[in-house]
């Protein structure tokens, strides 16, 4: 995973200037990250539709769920690391760790195939075969969904499939707007 980005050496901002934060919007936004607003949360606010739904979404992947902590965080951090995304990895390294996710786990996530490696239970081997299939191809071959249909049932079945989807979603747009990585873990 590149420093700043796949673009290039960003030492710059976004590429569009974040809004003051302002609204509505921005004050469900605040809520549910605990008072403050990440660049993240700025740019989003350009469009205050998409920023409301943007928010409901990942605010029920981050905490409406029946997903374990470890598995979701395996899940947000493996994707930052497949499409270099160093602000999705920089906010969630540190709720990671929290869940449980160890040094070796979160070195292992920045390896071409790490469900393969040693140190993964078999319910994280399986979820991270599914993301990385998932995110690479989209197209999830049987034999990855019913390994992990062996660990989690259709609630956390669709759970999985939404958070891989909605943070393949975050990163997509955090790269595409060379958003820079925070100085530390973003709330909510």
């Amino acid at each position: 995973m590149a420093e700043r980005g796949s673009t290039g050496d960003q030492l710059h901002g976004p590429r569009i200037t974040p809004t003051s934060g302002e609204g509505a919007t921005a004050e469900l936004m605040r809520a549910r990250r605990g008072g403050r607003l990440s660049d993240l949360d700025r740019l989003l606010l350009h469009s205050p539709p998409v920023a409301e739904g943007w928010n409901a979404l990942m605010g029920a992947l981050r905490s409406g769920t029946t997903l374990p902590a470890d598995l979701r965080e395996l899940v947000i951090l493996r994707v930052a690391v497949l499409n270099d995304a160093v602000f999705e990895w920089t906010a969630h390294e540190p709720i990671g760790r929290r869940s449980g996710l160890t040094d070796v786990q979160l070195q292992l996530l920045r390896l071409p195939d790490p469900s393969r490696g040693p140190g993964w239970t078999p319910v994280q081997a399986a979820v991270l075969a599914f993301t990385d299939a998932s995110t690479r191809d989209v197209a999830v071959p049987d034999a990855v969904f019913t390994a992990v249909r062996e660990h989690l049932d259709d609630r956390q079945v669709v759970e999985l499939v939404t958070t891989v989807a909605g943070y393949a979603m975050v990163s997509r747009f955090l790269v595409a707007l060379e958003v820079p990585p925070p100085d530390g873990e973003v709330a909510g």
